[in-house]
């Protein structure tokens, strides 16, 4: 209800699929895809077309999809890895090129942490630092999106989001599948959002999220049908010296 009102300034960040092709990766659903073709396009003074996987840089057979699908009469489809390109997409042409001695398929292959240290372009450290900062270090630049889990989506969906002002977020437990360290690092962006005047709401469970919040609705008594009800509203402090609920008393164990 609270969204479909205020439609024109929520960012809802779930954990649902992300709206995009199958082809789609990292790069591209980032927009910094278009900058590393530029780049090896630059060096190598050929068309940028031809670091692309939908376009003259795709393999011969498998048309740039890195996988031949066999039809059988009543039976499912055999989806083998082409033989031709090894599953990369490219054609032969396309893996000749070369950026600082890595082909095309190299670069892709780079975690987010490896092209930080790789690329010196604006643009494309922009994108890699928002990707750092919700915890996706670790994720290659080429990996598709449809492997994501739903805390990876949530992450990558929000990393596409920062550095907009003014607006309303939601999220739904976004530090699903992540370490401690991550955490911390998701809660200083969280910080950040909100010095630049954005409003933060999180649905949560995690206590290092419960107890940096400004303002903390409790909903329960349980979970499910047994819920529904709000049963605290206040600061951590509030909460901690007054709650009567099971998340007040995680919370004072928890300090």
């Amino acid at each position: 209800v609270f969204a479909r009102k205020y439609r024109d300034e929520v960012v809802l960040v779930d954990q649902g699929p992300i709206t995009a092709t199958n082809r789609s990766t990292p790069a591209s659903y980032l927009g910094f895809f278009d900058e590393i073709r530029k780049l090896f396009a630059t060096e190598n003074n050929v068309s940028e077309s031809l670091f692309s996987f939908n376009s003259d840089g795709a393999c011969p057979v498998c048309k740039g999809k890195g996988v031949v699908v066999t039809e059988l009469v009543y039976m499912d489809p055999v989806v083998n890895e082409c033989e031709a390109c090894n599953g990369t997409r490219y054609s032969d042409k396309a893996l000749s090129y070369f950026l600082s001695e890595k082909n095309i398929i190299d670069v892709l292959s780079l975690t987010v942490s490896e092209a930080l240290t790789f690329f010196k372009d604006k643009k494309i450290r922009h994108a890699l630092k928002a990707m750092d900062n919700v915890g996706l270090s670790y994720m290659t630049l080429g990996q598709p999106l449809s492997t994501l889990s739903g805390g990876e989506r949530q992450r990558i969906k929000l990393a596409k989001h920062l550095g907009r002002k003014g607006n309303i977020f939601i999220l739904d437990e976004p530090t699903t599948g992540l370490h401690r360290s991550d955490t911390k690092k998701l809660i200083k962006l969280f910080n950040r959002m909100v010095d630049k005047g954005n409003t933060v709401i999180i649905i949560e469970h995690n206590l290092d999220i419960v107890k940096q919040a400004d303002w903390i609705i409790d909903v329960g008594p349980d979970g499910g049908k047994n819920g529904g009800q709000i049963m605290f509203e206040g600061t951590p402090v509030e909460m901690v010296d007054s709650g009567k609920t099971i998340t007040s008393e995680c919370l004072r164990r928890n300090l």
